[in-house]
């Protein structure tokens, strides 16, 4: 990801990642979410016990619920986030050898998590929403995501139902794709032959610094996504705000509930991310090959 590559490039790129993120990794992603929401006492023992329940009950399919969501929102997403990058990365100023520092490439992935907040909130909540369902009694409420999104809008409206957890996603994705990025430009130039540039990587080089790139990212992430799906997910009036989320579940479950779902996460981090940056290398060549001029 050169500084002087097109916003055009890179927003297409970045969609095209997004998409092999979520094809790769959207089922632990399942888990997590039932692990982060589930009520006390626990329906799941852990990572492995909640994953063979969902398939035992609801068959492989299950842990698949909720994908149409982010499938539809990851491309514009994704698009976003990498072209939020690129232009964090144009507002500073490179060395004279044209390259960025650590802390010029953590301030330009701070930009893409702003970037990419008005697309994710909305997102997030239909996901989780439709995630947790299945594991409650009864039949189910929601039909779909555009039910989901047609039933939060017509009891709660648009800011205060589809954009829900709006701040909370921004306290999560503001210092997560700051380490996101930086550790994966970091990481592609650590494990560069000598003679050779970071662009010039193989795929499998390519895979290992995404894969650790999306791990970094979740040790930053995994404690304010956990207060973001309890708060969206909980009945309406539950909680006044992230911080009442914050403080309960400290009182109540101990601090060791922000990192519940931590094993699923950090299982998936590594094959999605990969995942997701190979995907965004391949587009980028393949675009540099038939638009040179774009």
């Amino acid at each position: 990801m050169t500084s002087n590559t097109s916003p055009v490039k890179n927003f297409l790129a970045g969609g095209f990642g997004g998409v092999c993120l979520v094809a790769a990794g959207h089922p632990l992603d399942t888990i997590k979410v039932r692990l982060q929401t589930q009520p006390t006492p626990p329906v799941y023992s852990g990572t492995f016990d909640c994953a063979k329940q969902i398939v035992m009950k609801e068959s492989v399919f299950g842990l698949y619920k909720g994908m149409f969501a982010p499938i539809l929102g990851v491309t514009p997403m994704y698009a976003v986030c990498f072209l939020g990058y690129g232009i964090g990365k144009k507002l500073q100023q490179p060395a004279a050898n044209g390259e960025y520092g650590p802390a010029q490439l953590f301030a330009a992935g701070m930009v893409a998590g702003v970037f990419t907040t008005g697309i994710m909130a909305p997102g997030e909540r239909i996901k989780c929403l439709l995630q947790i369902q299945a594991s409650s009694t009864g039949p189910p409420k929601y039909a779909g995501p555009w039910d989901c999104a047609k039933q939060i809008y017509r009891e709660a409206g648009l800011f205060r139902g589809l954009y829900r957890g709006t701040m909370a996603t921004l306290l999560r994705d503001v210092p997560a794709s700051g380490m996101y990025f930086m550790s994966y430009e970091m990481l592609k130039k650590a494990i560069t032959p000598e003679g050779r540039t970071p662009d010039q990587l193989s795929p499998a080089r390519i895979l290992f610094a995404g894969g650790m790139a999306g791990i970094f990212n979740w040790m930053v992430a995994i404690a304010p996504d956990t207060l973001k799906s309890r708060y969206q997910t909980a009945p309406e009036g539950t909680y006044s705000g992230i911080r009442q989320v914050f403080v309960e579940m400290v009182r109540k479950e101990g601090f060791g509930a922000l990192f519940k779902g931590l094993t699923p996460v950090m299982i998936r981090a590594f094959p999605a991310n990969a995942a997701c940056f190979l995907g965004f290398e391949l587009a980028m060549k393949f675009l540099n090959w038939i638009a040179p001029n774009l």
